[in-house]
């Protein structure tokens, strides 16, 4: 079984759709679901879904680990001409997973209990973010 989700995106940070993975599952049985971002800017996470602080300080972090192309300590950069957080949006994406696999058991996600599926978008325009889904 084989699907796409697409995430609108409205900027940098952490966008939640385990309850749409979740729907999609509903009445399967048991088996492996992977899930693939087909974008080389964004990444998939596994993390907690009860905070929203959580999701704040990722994006600080990551912000602060890899800041756009046109701050002073990013001059080696080449690859500018996307704007200057295209690159460090590539970066990111290579440092954190773009692909997740999950058991799932009669049809629900093996997840812990604070945790859900987020999109993490690296760049700064809004985009529409498309996830490949299969589940067998």
């Amino acid at each position: 079984m084989i699907t796409e989700f697409v995430i609108r995106s409205s900027g940098p940070g952490l966008y939640e759709f385990t309850p749409r993975v979740a729907d999609w599952l509903a009445g399967q049985g048991d088996g492996l679901l992977t899930l693939m971002v087909r974008h080389t800017s964004a990444s998939l996470l596994v993390q907690e879904n009860a905070d929203a602080e959580v999701q704040t300080d990722l994006r600080a972090f990551f912000e602060r680990l890899v800041p756009p192309s046109d701050h002073p300590s990013m001059g080696y950069l080449r690859h500018t001409y996307e704007g200057p957080d295209d690159m460090p949006g590539h970066i990111k994406a290579a440092l954190l997973p773009v692909s997740l696999s999950i058991p799932v058991q009669r049809g629900k996600m093996m997840l812990g209990t604070w945790q859900g599926i987020y999109l993490f978008e690296h760049r700064t325009a809004p985009h529409d973010r498309r996830i490949a889904a299969h589940f067998g």
